[in-house]
């Protein structure tokens, strides 16, 4: 078990897993917490200190992982880091989640930049996003109504059997950024919108 907000615990971790299956040739960056946060009705201190945790399960544990296991993937014939982002990094129109908006916009944009880092360098590892759009699971535990991403309460959420449909006919179809259902067409605005100007800066 490893805590991804504890970063300290993490390079341990790493020297573990790899020690213990040396054959280790894929990271999923799934870990993730969604706090409502309302600063017009939450102190400074409580704020912050709910913040500072969300940041770092959300920011540091992913970018920890990824950066501590590129040495052992780069051994490899081949790699896969993926990333779950959300369609709240393209659109941050959940506005009771501040921080988790901004923390996933981090996830989509550190998975660009990771990636053409790589590729430009000839290694052999691939990444990829992933961005839901709210699906039936436990992140909403923390609101007044945690079942709000259910079906039955929101009709254009997912449930889990076809959110994972949608990002497997993805992953056979060689996509390196994925969504599911309606945030296929978000990430496609946006990277129609953005894409040739990233690509242009990039050189790819």
């Amino acid at each position: 078990m490893l805590d991804t907000g504890k970063t300290s615990d993490i390079a341990p971790f790493i020297k573990k897993i790899v020690s213990e299956h040396p054959d280790l040739d894929c990271l999923i960056n799934n870990a993730g917490v969604q706090r409502p946060l309302d600063f017009n009705k939450m102190s400074a201190d409580e704020f912050l200190e709910k913040a500072d945790n969300e940041v770092n399960i959300n920011i540091h544990g992913p970018m920890h992982l990824a950066v501590g296991l590129l040495p052992h993937f780069k051994s490899k014939p081949s790699a896969v880091i993926m990333n779950v982002s959300s369609v709240l990094g393209y659109i941050p129109f959940s506005i009771i989640n501040p921080v988790y908006n901004g923390t996933k916009a981090w996830v989509h944009f550190f998975s660009m930049n990771l990636r053409t880092q790589l590729q430009k360098a000839g290694a052999n590892i691939k990444v990829i996003e992933i961005a839901p759009p709210s699906v039936g699971t436990d992140l909403h535990r923390e609101r007044e109504d945690p079942d709000d991403n259910k079906k039955d309460k929101n009709p254009n959420a997912l449930s889990v059997d076809e959110f994972m449909d949608d990002v497997i006919k993805a992953c056979k179809e060689g996509k390196d950024t994925i969504g599911a259902g309606p945030s296929e067409k978000i990430i496609e605005r946006w990277f129609n919108e953005f894409g040739p100007d990233y690509n242009k800066a990039a050189g790819v």
